[in-house]
This record gives structure tokens, C-alpha cells and sequence, in this order.
């Protein structure tokens, strides 16, 4: 089982950036696909971006597209957004997740973070 914490979060002002990483100890990082989440405050959590194992493939939220950016470094069995013209409807808890399911995107994450909040300001 992987054991995944995250990092990076704060308060920005709109227009800033962040960048969040996530790292992962446990079973072979190189096995997952590794995704983020979100959920704000009153709201169902909701899908942001999604890398496969290698990271060849990637697929994103319409409302992140262009703005945010996943990596992964298997090396240093760590996953990462960059997050970029940030709004203040990005504000939310940022989750990490991980699958060892076949890659289909942004289904099937079995194994999450605890979260680390992110706050945009106007």
C-alpha cells in the first residue's frame, strides 16, 4: 500500500502561483497512476488532473486546462502541480491520489492523501 502526503499549499493572491507536491513511500511509485483532486469548502470533490505511470499521458479538468501543469519525477517518488494564474475559485483542499488500476484518466483512485489547503485571495 502507498502512503501519499502532500506539500505546498498556502494563501496567494490571484494571478500568483504554487506549486504542490506530493510524495509517495510504499509499494514502487513507478506502478502508479497519480492524480489531483480538489474539493472547497460546501462542495463535492472534484477531478483536476490525472498522470499515468510513465507519464506519458496526462488529462485535465476544462477548468485547469493550460493554467496548471502535472509532473512526476519516479526517481524521487514525487508527483507535482504547478499551478498558475491561480483564481479565487481554485481555493479548495488539494488531494494526491494514486491507482494501480490500468490508466482510464481520472477513474479508479484507490489510495489518497490528507490534503493540503490551498487559499486564493482577490
Amino acid at each position: 500500500q502507498v502512503q501519499l502526503v502532500e506539500s505546498g499549499g498556502g494563501l496567494v493572491q490571484a494571478r500568483g502561483s504554487l506549486r504542490l507536491s506530493c510524495a509517495a513511500s510504499g509499494r514502487t511509485f513507478s506502478s502508479y497512476s497519480m492524480g489531483w483532486f480538489r474539493q472547497a469548502p460546501g462542495k463535492e470533490r472534484e477531478f483536476v488532473v490525472a498522470i499515468s505511470r510513465s507519464g506519458d499521458s496526462t488529462t485535465y479538468a476544462d477548468s485547469v486546462k493550460g493554467r496548471f501543469t502535472i509532473s512526476r519525477d519516479n526517481a524521487k517518488n514525487t508527483v507535482y502541480l504547478q499551478m498558475n494564474s491561480l483564481k479565487p475559485e481554485d481555493t479548495a483542499v488539494y488531494y494526491c491520489a494514486a491507482t494501480l488500476r490500468p490508466w482510464s484518466g481520472k477513474y479508479g483512485f484507490d489510495y489518497w492523501g490528507q490534503g493540503t489547503q490551498v487559499t486564493v485571495s482577490s
